[in-house]
């Protein structure tokens, strides 16, 4: 029954229905904020909605155009990857040669010597003379031409004891550096050491001892005339003359020690008569029958600063000559050991009288007297040491790698270990 009031509606009306919506921004915006709602404003180019085609018509070609390039400019210029850069570093031909130097000098010798094969820099700057300051080469073979590089680099100390010395092959014949030198029992031919010998000019501390030397050595040596400290105990094969010479050319010699050389008679008495008077300690034990009592009386007189001496092994002297010792004022330590006919009395007048410090007296006073010494001189020390330390560059054990109270930078030592 209803159907009939109904009126269909035709298609066509259906699909052109036209409805108008009529909105006033004025009044929506009155209405809206009477909501307690704010309106948003309208963007004048609101495309969030608008299709892609109609906002490229909406927007002028000149516009368009800009755009374009933007994203083509975009796309050429894009930032790349962070994977791909490089951070900033130091290469190390920007560091200065002052910081070079100071890495360098903690290295041992084999390092620096493995470094110097790098690049030319490089190896100029390891010949720099502060990283050669002091070198120590105890006991090691030195094949011809080692010594011969290493000490014009400018070596100071060297410290090379018990060492096989090969030809040293110079490059240039010009002084060396070398102050301070231990060549102590080296095996090493006359002809070499004297060709090193003869290119040191400045040597302050020297020790040859148990060496075989000849004239032309000694001679190097007097080119030396501010030698402090002379090693030759034990050495052999100069000339009495050659000593001579020596002595008066190395003028301001505070330490020697001549101990066991092969002296004849002649090269006691030219020694004894030449001492410089600079002379503080003197070793000239060893001369059984060489050394008298007149020869002690020399020393007395022309070396009388004299704080160490050393007369062991001198079986010709008596007490008497104790007598001549109270001349030295200065006097602390004196070795008479297997001085057989010094007397256990006159060796108690002797330090009861004399400010000494210490006494070597062995083979000549028995255990008793020895107590009985020590008892009487409480404040001198009675045979503490076997061997005198007058001009020698080390004392005590081996492991002792001092010169001259100077330690060695550069060592082969760890090597070994």
């Amino acid at each position: 029954m209803h159907r009939r009031h109904l009126q269909e509606i035709p298609a066509s009306s259906r699909n052109t229905l036209n409805l108008s919506w009529s909105w006033d921004m004025k009044k929506s915006s009155d209405l809206l904020c009477g909501m307690g709602v704010t309106p948003m404003e309208k963007d004048p180019q609101d495309t969030e909605n608008t299709p892609q085609d109609q906002i490229v018509k909406m927007t002028p070609p000149q516009k368009r155009q800009k755009k374009k390039e933007k994203e083509d400019l975009f796309i050429i210029a894009r930032r790349p990857r962070t994977g791909r850069t490089c951070p900033p570093g130091v290469s190390w031909d920007s560091l200065p040669d002052e910081l070079l130097l100071s890495l360098f000098s903690y290295m041992r010798l084999t390092d620096l010597l493995r470094i110097s094969r790098v690049c030319k820099r490089w190896s100029r700057l390891t010949c720099d003379e502060s990283l050669w300051h002091s070198l120590d080469l105890t006991a090691r073979y030195l094949t011809d031409g080692i010594i011969g590089s290493l000490l014009p680099r400018g070596v100071v100390v060297l410290r090379c004891p018990r060492s096989s010395i090969g030809e040293p092959l110079f490059k240039a014949i010009r002084p060396l550096r070398l102050q301070h030198a231990d060549f102590s029992n080296c095996t090493v031919t006359t002809d070499v050491l004297r060709s090193i010998i003869s290119l040191c000019h400045r040597l302050h501390n020297l020790s040859l001892e148990g060496m075989e030397l000849t004239d032309d050595i000694l001679c190097a040596i007097a080119q030396n005339s501010d030698l402090l400290r002379l090693n030759l105990g034990g050495c052999s094969g100069f000339s009495a003359e050659s000593l001579r010479q020596m002595l008066k050319s190395c003028t301001e010699l505070e330490e020697l020690n001549l101990s066991w050389c092969d002296f004849t008679v002649d090269h006691v008495k030219i020694a004894v008569d030449n001492f410089p008077r600079t002379l503080i300690q003197l070793n000239i034990s060893g001369y059984r029958q060489n050394l008298d009592i007149a020869d002690v009386e020399s020393i007395v007189q022309r070396c009388p600063d004299l704080t160490s001496l050393d007369l062991s092994d001198s079986v010709m002297l008596t007490s008497d000559c104790l007598s001549m010792l109270h001349l030295l004022l200065r006097l602390q330590h004196i070795g008479l050991s297997r001085c057989y006919q010094i007397s256990p009395a006159s060796l108690l007048e002797l330090g009861k009288h004399m400010p000494l410090k210490t006494l070597s007296v062995f083979g000549i006073v028995t255990d008793s007297s020895l107590q009985l010494l020590k008892e009487s001189l409480p404040h001198i020390k009675i045979n503490c040491s076997y061997f005198s330390t007058v001009a020698r560059p080390s004392t005590g054990t081996r492991k002792n790698r001092d010169i001259w109270g100077m330690k060695c930078k550069l060592s082969l030592k760890d090597v070994d270990s």
